[in-house]
């Protein structure tokens, strides 16, 4: 479901497929950043809702300042990768590449794992991560 809060990119970047956004394209959602709780920011609220909407290269680019805005070692900070590296296996898994897909929900999957605790981690319910990553394993592992 669109989000009408949430602009969508004006296309999808596939490495070797698509054009590569303008600079500053996502200037927006990196400004969000720091200003208020993380939860709230256009780039938090946006990296799941692209993940969702088939715009995996973009989910990345707006939520690696999240990512770096967190505490190392903070379980907050293991999920946000571990929701990068969906957006990454998603991406993988568009662009043929499976066996590469599978690894990185290894690598998700255990981030997960490392930041046990809460049901809902910045407002983003685990359990919706965690089936997403199941479906794209069994998508990867079928392309095999």
């Amino acid at each position: 479901m669109k989000r009408p809060d949430i602009p969508l990119p004006t296309h999808r970047y596939v490495p070797g497929r698509s054009p590569r956004h303008a600079e500053g394209a996502f200037e927006a959602f990196h400004a969000s950043v720091g200003a208020g709780p993380l939860a709230e920011t256009l780039a938090w609220r946006a990296g799941w809702h692209f993940i969702e909407q088939g715009f995996f290269w973009e989910a990345h680019e707006v939520l690696e300042p999240v990512w770096m805005t967190l505490p190392p070692n903070a379980p907050e900070r293991r999920f946000v990768q571990a929701v990068i590296q969906v957006a990454n296996a998603a991406l993988k898994l568009e662009m043929g590449r499976p066996r590469a897909a599978l690894r990185l929900c290894g690598i998700a999957e255990g981030l997960m794992a490392e930041s046990a605790g809460p049901s809902a981690i910045l407002g983003l319910d685990r359990v919706r991560v965690e089936r997403y990553v199941r479906s794209l394993r069994e998508r990867a592992e079928f392309a095999i």
